[in-house]
């Protein structure tokens, strides 16, 4: 067990450096919501995405509260028998009712201490950076009692509010610093640091310190340079169909199996996210190839290498990360045409979303061909066709679909086409 004095001295630091952590931007969360819920609230997501900031931004709305964060070398070999003493030293420091615990899934054993800590009528908030290590925990502890927030890297509105920019541009002026800011935001992401400091080492950082913190010291991975290959390689080829068996063959490795394994670690870090291609059958959307998607654009440029038709895959990139954002159930179509994106709410397709960055007369043809044939096939309602900047409707076969800017989708300014 730990030493007493060194938890007291921990908590002390901590909570010093937490009262002066500057908020940021807040957060597009429902912060009424969580606040008035007895419940538990998850803030799960890629490390360095925030999940601090937005528990300090809950915490002025929740003073009193306590604070500890299992990220510090002095925490290293705190263990499950280590909570009662912390809470001890906490509930000495005040009577506080909330409690704070940030990257708490270091801690093996952590979700029968916020288990109890709810049961004695605490308000309880944790984060994490690995899906996995808290979804399995939570399911089989917290059933019933939690609600998880997914936090991503910036979404275009929040780097907006960060540049002070508005998110409904009017003159011609604001709509032109808003599409600057759009090229921007492909270029460098969202991660609120690399947003504050626009320095490249800051995405370098970050992708080593998921690489090797979070996966390779974590899950003991022996072929180091295997894995870090893979990374590469999915980061490189984002928006693109592979799988696991001609990522072992191109690699050298051994077994499609650990390739699997390690595709499966990179995206329960929220290193990578994968799409399924849809299909009735759920056992051919497992076997099936899937579309992987970065993180962040800013990373996926910085450390993968870039090709001619890089623009089109980071549009689509982003498209993506917002439909996680707003906590769509997603999945590309594939038959004899092609589709980026089919939404599904409640076992139904409700909408097919195309993306390039320019509608011609050389693609047009394609893009509508395999928007239609997934709304057919899937008998859903609403088609979209998002491009870098061009706006129309196109007609065809008596419907309507509507072409519409990204940043207009992105910031929610443009009216639904219903076929």
């Amino acid at each position: 067990m730990l030493d007493i004095q060194l938890l007291e001295t921990v908590v002390s630091d901590q909570a010093e450096l937490f009262a002066n952590k500057p908020l940021g931007v807040s957060r597009s969360v429902d912060f009424d919501r969580y606040l008035a819920s007895k419940h538990i609230v998850v803030i799960s997501g890629v490390r360095r995405s925030g999940k601090s900031t937005l528990l300090a931004q809950f915490s002025k709305k929740l003073q009193p509260f306590h604070f500890i964060t299992f990220d510090d070398e002095r925490l290293l070999d705190f263990s499950v028998q280590d909570f009662q003493p912390l809470l001890l030293v906490l509930k000495k420091r005040s009577a506080a009712k909330v409690m704070l615990l940030d990257e708490v899934q270091n801690v093996a054993g952590w979700e029968r201490f916020v288990r109890r800590l709810h049961d004695e009528g605490y308000k309880v908030f944790v984060t994490g950076s690995n899906a996995k290590l808290l979804s399995s925990e939570l399911a089989t502890h917290l059933t019933g009692r939690y609600f998880k927030i997914e936090l991503f890297p910036f979404s275009f509105r929040e780097f907006l509010a960060f540049r002070s920019l508005p998110s409904t541009p009017r003159t011609t002026a604001e709509q032109g610093a808003v599409a600057a800011a759009f090229d921007e935001y492909l270029a460098i992401g969202g991660f609120p640091e690399m947003v504050a400091t626009k320095d490249s080492e800051t995405l370098k950082n970050i992708y080593e310190d998921v690489l090797y913190r979070d996966l390779i010291t974590r899950f003991k991975i022996r072929d180091v340079k295997l894995f870090r290959q893979l990374a590469q390689y999915l980061l490189t080829n984002i928006a693109t169909e592979v799988s696991y068996l001609g990522l072992a063959k191109l690699l050298g490795a051994k077994s499609p199996v650990s390739i699997k394994r390690y595709v499966t670690f990179l995206t329960e870090a929220y290193f990578i996210g994968e799409v399924y291609k849809y299909d009735w059958s759920l056992k051919k959307q497992f076997v099936s190839n899937k579309k992987v998607y970065a993180i962040d654009t800013g990373m996926r440029s910085q450390v993968a290498f870039t090709f001619s038709e890089d623009s089109g895959r980071l549009l689509e990139n982003v498209v993506y990360l917002e439909l996680r954002r707003r906590g769509q159930d997603v999945f590309y179509f594939k038959d004899t045409r092609e589709c980026d994106f089919i939404i599904r709410d409640k076992n139904r397709i409700t909408e097919a979303i195309q993306v390039t960055r320019t509608l011609s007369a050389e693609n047009e043809e394609r893009e509508v061909a395999g928007l239609l044939q997934a709304l057919e096939r899937c008998r859903a309602k609403v088609g979209t066709i998002l491009t870098y900047s061009q706006r129309k409707t196109i007609k065809r076969d008596g419907k309507k679909i509507a072409v519409v800017p990204i940043t207009d989708w992105l910031l929610k300014s443009f009216s639904t086409v219903s076929l």
